[in-house]
């Protein structure tokens, strides 16, 4: 079915992403900066997203999931994987065969891997976001002079905002980290890069701001956006005033209305939230979204470019800072949604 050419297009500027991580890299201080890349690297395509990175220098890699380590183990050396969300018994043998790293998680997987031979292994430990990790006070109950630790590391939970669990969070962990005997300390995310060298060590784990997103303030004058999305028109025809438009009628046309149906939705990750709040362009021309997102079609004011016409191509809207404030939806949210119908094109 590869002849049909797909009515949505997602443009993948790889300059931009490689821009990205070399200016965290460069806020990373002395520290490295490595890439989440996880969720099918953000939505936009784990191999891709990977092999880009990897030329531009980057070596530490962090998915969640077995699986998503597997389907990235041909594109970057599997020692350079970590996989966030931990192991369970069955699966040690096929970790041991990729090759790719486990972050422990709980005493019960740190006594797992030790009995199961040991090998190099990361660790996480909470420091407060009370997630995923060895709590404080379940230090004790595990050996991790026993392990080959290469990275203990820790998530901070409110980075993007100005807020005093930050400090506590990196001095709890500071604290913890000379029981632990690792060879490397890993606490910063995107926004965490930006609160200062204390809170940097060896290693840092952007995701979000590899991608576009604006994690802290004043982050947008050096990140670029990655994504660009374009719908076809379906059907272009003018509609009279008083005529509806959409599921529930939720808009009303106060004049004659020139519409045009594209074809995105909320099953590719263009939620309802933009519903009578989104707009689409042709090139300068704004042109809103009318009335609800469908699961496959929203409906623009075409007026102001009348020259558009069926089979056409826009561009929607989708800045990630100013399409999450629009909506109040996440950035995380409204990157990772993006679905699997867009032709995903790399520039």
């Amino acid at each position: 079915m590869t002849d049909f050419e797909p009515p949505l297009r997602l443009t993948l500027d790889g300059e931009a992403l490689t821009s990205n991580w070399q200016a965290l890299n460069t806020r990373s201080s002395s520290a490295q900066a490595g890439a989440a890349v996880k969720a099918n690297g953000y939505g936009l395509g784990a191999r891709e997203v990977a092999a880009r990175l990897r030329d531009a220098g980057c070596r530490d890699f962090f998915v969640a999931h077995w699986g998503e380590a597997a389907a990235i183990a041909d594109v970057i050396p599997p020692a350079w994987i970590s996989v966030l969300n931990g192991i369970q018994a069955q699966d040690i043998p096929h970790i041991r065969a990729l090759g790719a790293v486990p972050v422990l998680n709980t005493p019960e997987q740190v006594a797992m891997w030790h009995a199961s031979g040991g090998g190099r292994c990361h660790v996480m430990f909470d420091s407060g976001i009370n997630r995923l990790g060895i709590g404080a006070e379940q230090m004790s109950q595990c050996d991790l002079r026993s392990l080959d630790i290469d990275l203990l590391l820790s998530h901070l939970a409110s980075a993007d905002e100005d807020s005093a669990q930050n400090s506590a969070q990196q001095r709890l962990f500071h604290e913890r980290v000379a029981a632990s005997g690792a060879k490397r300390l890993s606490l910063a995310n995107s926004a965490g890069i930006m609160l200062g060298t204390d809170y940097h060590y060896d290693l840092t784990r952007p995701g979000l701001s590899l991608y576009g997103g604006i994690a802290r303030p004043g982050m947008d004058a050096f990140i670029k956006p990655v994504a660009r999305l374009s719908a076809r028109l379906l059907q272009v025809r003018t509609l009279a005033a008083g005529t509806s438009i959409g599921y529930n009628a939720t808009h009303v046309c106060r004049d004659e209305t020139a519409v045009g149906t594209i074809s995105i939705g909320y099953a590719d990750g263009y939620l309802r939230a933009f519903s009578g709040k989104g707009h689409a362009h042709h090139g300068a021309v704004a042109l809103p979204v009318l009335g609800r997102v469908s699961m496959d079609l929203v409906t623009i004011d075409i007026s102001a470019a009348p020259e558009l016409r069926e089979g056409d191509w826009v561009d929607v809207d989708y800045d990630l800072p100013t399409a999450s404030a629009l909506t109040g939806l996440s950035q995380y949210e409204l990157i990772t949604n993006l679905g699997t119908r867009f032709e995903r094109i790399w520039r």
